[in-house]
């Protein structure tokens, strides 16, 4: 391994994440609602753009802590972490590792580089590598501090695409699903050691990041799996409820959304579902509320605004939409040919849209139209990875770059 360090402190720089910090996958609460976004009162007809910097090929997306951001990503045939200045952009540590990898010819399009955003908890950095190589690092001086190779365990380890998933680190545990077709397991692993806790070895892993929330007294992991929703008990790893769901190519890549006790979720030529978790006589229950077929989602995580759920249609090549999440009625839908895919957020009473054809789209936060306030290009090639938001800053990670973009 190799390992870099610039002369420059994080003493000041890396504190424990704060709400407003962007610390992994669709930001503090892993569900695209932004905390501490210093959204201007008009937006200005361009973005200021600060630093830019060449990192890498990959999806994975940026995190922000304090004043520190943090980066995966690859170069040649190593997997690449740095830490950079929020301020501007040097960096403060590297590291790189061998991470040998053989993309399946159907999956060249998006390249080597890992699709996984890392996670940060208590001066950590947790990353999972393209091919489930499984990381963490002391956040102030990029140390290993621990590593899991999962090559061998299982009959793959990792989907067509490569490992897309993105870790969780909840109460002390990592959670990862690792594995590939038809075989594999979602892991809880102590976020100190790296030391296994459980595991759930009933379907291998879809591209779905998990999340972790309490239904009807019972806390549990919920995610999609290669043929499956799933709700998995946190504290033991037992499976608690399971609904059969099957996309083309095993494609399920939806972060579970949750409203009160509805969860939502979709996937490639398949209806958005929403269904009530319940526990009665001493029996797990998953109620269908509403299923909407106009408003099949592929990649595209939605995001809730209240009881308004924006997302991006696979129909139309692309297309905006908002539907009631209690009832899943469809109130609007913008204009086609957006893209294969949208990062969704909401910050306040805006939802901004990133498409991976690098546009911008401010709009307000409403069930009555697509009204946009403004629209950006951010990169001059196509844009994957997730946006992070902090303070009046907007950190973009492109084909190979990542640049900080401001709205003062």
């Amino acid at each position: 391994m190799r390992h870099t360090i610039a002369a420059v402190s994080l003493a000041l720089a890396l504190v424990a994440a704060l709400p407003a910090d962007w610390p992994q996958w669709r930001g503090p609460h892993r569900d695209g609602r932004v905390e501490g976004f210093d959204a201007p009162a008009h937006w200005p007809d361009q973005l200021r753009k600060g630093w830019s910097i060449e990192v890498g090929e990959g999806h994975s997306s940026p995190l922000a802590v304090g004043d520190t951001v943090f980066q995966l990503s690859r170069q040649g045939e190593e997997e690449v972490i740095r830490a950079l200045t929020l301020a501007d952009g040097r960096v403060l540590w590297r590291v790189a590792y061998p991470a040998p990898y053989t993309m399946n010819p159907a999956a060249r399009g998006h390249g080597k580089g890992p699709k996984s955003t890392p996670a940060y908890a208590a001066g950590k950095l947790y990353t999972l590598g393209i091919s489930g190589i499984l990381s963490c690092f002391d956040a102030s001086s990029g140390k290993l501090v621990w590593r899991k190779d999962f090559t061998g365990q299982f009959s793959a380890t990792s989907p067509l695409y490569g490992a897309g998933m993105s870790p969780a680190v909840v109460d002390g545990r990592v959670l990862v699903h690792i594995g590939g077709p038809g075989s594999g397991a979602l892991l809880a692993l102590d976020a100190d050691s790296g030391e296994p806790i459980w595991q759930w070895t009933e379907d291998g892993p879809g591209y779905a990041s998990p999340i972790v929330a309490t239904l009807d007294g019972a806390r549990q992991v919920l995610t999609q799996t290669e043929k499956f929703v799933v709700g998995v008990d946190f504290a033991t790893g037992h499976t608690l409820w399971k609904i059969p769901f099957s996309t083309a190519y095993d494609q399920n890549s939806l972060t579970p959304v949750l409203l009160d006790d509805l969860l939502i979720y979709s996937g490639t030529r398949q209806p958005t579902v929403a269904v009530r978790i319940g526990h009665s006589g001493g029996k797990w229950t998953t109620e269908k509320v509403w299923s909407n077929p106009e408003i099949p989602m592929y990649m595209s995580t939605p995001a809730l605004h209240g009881d308004l759920l924006f997302g991006l249609t696979q129909n139309d090549k692309g297309a905006l939409f908002c539907a009631d999440a209690r009832t899943g009625k469809l109130l609007w839908k913008g204009s086609p040919r957006q893209g294969d895919n949208a990062s969704l957020l909401v910050s306040g009473d805006l939802l901004l849209a990133l498409t991976t054809e690098a546009e911008l789209i401010v709009a307000k936060a409403s069930g009555a139209d697509l009204s946009v306030i403004q629209t950006y290009e951010v990169a001059a090639s196509n844009v994957w990875a997730h946006p992070a938001l902090i303070g009046p800053y907007i950190l973009i990670k492109d084909a190979t770059t990542l640049t900080r973009w401001s709205v003062e």
